[in-house]
């Protein structure tokens, strides 16, 4: 048996003596034969000592690491609870954004710049957030995002204020109140209403302005307002609106009085049925219906505005050829005054000129005609006072005048002078009202009203 020599290279700690057979021959062990035949293991070692101050270094700073996690953790835990608090608070913000948004007509009092303080505050947030937890989660970014088009929505809200322009409306209708009131004192208008002790129309008031339509849209040119010409009991106060960018009749509403309309709050909103669409904007409102014009086939049609109920008829003269000179369409206007229901329109056979038709609401047929010499289409509108027709055209860009009358009593006709100022230039309606004895008129998109000065028998 050979003997064995075991160097250590360099020296061998106690801890290292014993080297398992299976580490021979490996990177740290090698083993050979001495020059007098004795076996030889050289042990490499990486160390002359074992470093164990470096150990307990190392576990120091491992301890030192895992309180630090320990405490950025808990810090997480409070931020993303503090971050969920303002999440949810941000949420309700973007609700009260997408409100103003959409139903600022709900808002009286306005709270855009604590908006605005509380969107900043919440930036602010954001960015300690961020730097707190040494973050570019895209969650932030997104954020960010989000509170900047809430800013920009908040600011282009506050340039587009409904909620003011309503108080501001409220505010000027009172004045208009007022100078009406003033008016009527100077002008010693003191309407005789339902009674027709006068020899006809002598002067219009200047007109009174009240707003823009309901639907705030200066492209909605073509419509009507007004009240009830022979309201039903408890509908005294009732106004009615239509209005469109084209000269069809789409959608109707009706207020229940003067400041609910000026409030634009309806209480009945009616979608026109399909089938039934309406083509000009000469209708009225007589006895809870609604009367205007449609063309398939061309026609007169009525709505009950209670039942919903729709019927039409025929007027085998009636010519879709003639309109008044504002615009296209108005080939059927309807008109009510102390005498009842009717309607104007021209025809072939009457080579343009206008046809007085008496209607009768219970049947909705025509009762009486009468043939007059005004042509349709150099007239602005037409209205009826009293069994009078009176026609007007356009002097200028501000001025209309009542040019010419026919009286259906007498059969008589008449050239007159009577003008009276436009808001605009042009407009699509323009009714009597008997039951206040006013002219209602849309002026290319808003309501406009003139008081009538009869003269006195």
């Amino acid at each position: 048996m050979l003997p064995i020599l075991l160097l250590l290279l360099p020296a061998l700690s106690p801890a290292s003596a014993w080297i398992p057979v299976e580490d021979w021959e490996s990177g740290n062990v090698t083993a050979s034969v001495g020059e007098w035949g004795q076996c030889v293991c050289h042990v490499y070692l990486p160390d002359t000592t074992f470093p164990a101050d470096r150990v307990e270094h190392m576990q120091l700073v491992s301890k030192d690491m895992i309180l630090e996690v320990e405490i950025q953790m808990n810090k997480m835990v409070t931020y993303e609870g503090k971050l969920e608090v303002h999440l949810k608070e941000l949420s309700e913000l973007t609700k009260r954004v997408v409100m103003l948004e959409t139903s600022a007509d709900s808002y009286i009092k306005l709270d855009f710049e604590l908006l605005r303080i509380e969107l900043r505050e919440f930036e602010a947030l954001v960015t300690h957030l961020k730097d707190s937890l040494n973050s570019s989660s895209p969650m932030f970014d997104s954020l960010y995002t989000e509170i900047r088009n809430m800013t920009l929505i908040v600011n282009q809200l506050e340039s587009f204020d409904k909620s003011n322009l309503e108080v501001i409306r409220i505010e000027f209708a009172k004045l208009q109140r007022k100078l009406e009131e003033c008016q009527t004192e100077q002008e010693l208008i003191k309407p005789d209403i339902g009674n027709c002790n006068h020899t006809g129309i002598m002067n219009i008031s200047r007109p009174v302005v009240i707003q823009m339509n309901a639907d705030l849209n200066a492209g909605y040119a073509y419509g009507g307002w007004g009240k009830d010409s022979k309201p039903q009991r408890g509908s005294e106060s009732m106004y009615w609106y239509g209005a469109y960018e084209s000269t069809n009749l789409r959608k109707f509403y009706l207020y229940s009085n003067y400041d609910k309309l000026l409030g634009r709050s309806a209480f009945k909103s009616i979608s026109i049925a399909s089938g039934w669409i309406g083509t000009g904007n000469n209708y009225i409102v007589y006895n809870n219906a609604l009367y205007y014009q449609i063309n398939s086939p061309f026609s007169m049609a009525k709505l009950n505005l209670t039942t919903s109920s729709y019927g039409h008829r025929v007027i085998p003269a009636a010519s879709s050829r003639f309109s008044y000179s504002y615009s296209a369409n108005q080939n059927l206007d309807f008109a009510a005054d102390e005498k009842g229901l009717w309607v104007m329109y021209a025809s072939d056979q009457s080579k343009g000129k206008i046809v007085i038709a008496k209607i009768d609401p219970k049947s909705f047929g025509i009762e009486d005609e009468w043939n007059t010499n005004a042509f349709k289409q150099l007239a602005g509108n037409a209205f009826m006072v009293c069994g009078v027709m009176y026609v007007t055209r356009s002097v200028d860009l501000t001025t209309e005048e009542i040019y010419y009358a026919f009286d259906t009593r007498t059969n008589e006709e008449k050239h007159l002078s009577i003008p009276f100022p436009k808001f605009k230039d042009k407009y699509s309606n323009l009714d009597y009202n008997p039951t206040d004895q006013k002219l209602y008129m849309y002026n290319n998109g808003f309501y406009v009203s003139y008081n009538v000065k009869f003269n006195k028998e």
